[in-house]
């Protein structure tokens, strides 16, 4: 895991945050949350990876 992963979901949260933010102020709420859970699915989804990484590394740690 490395810095550039942190910056990542830190874009996706801020490119997130002004499309929901231009989609409530023009009366498009419905589309705004979906706009925010699409960005919330992406950042787990990347997060998954790293967590998948993280238990085969320690499951091979451990393994004789």
């Amino acid at each position: 895991m490395g810095i550039d992963l942190i910056f990542r979901i830190a874009a996706i949260g801020i490119l997130v945050s002004v499309l929901n933010q231009l989609l409530i102020r023009s009366g498009r709420e419905e589309q705004a949350m979906l706009t925010t859970l699409a960005g919330l699915v992406v950042v787990l989804m990347m997060v998954l990876k790293e967590i998948v990484n993280l238990f085969d590394t320690v499951k091979a740690m451990f393994q004789f």
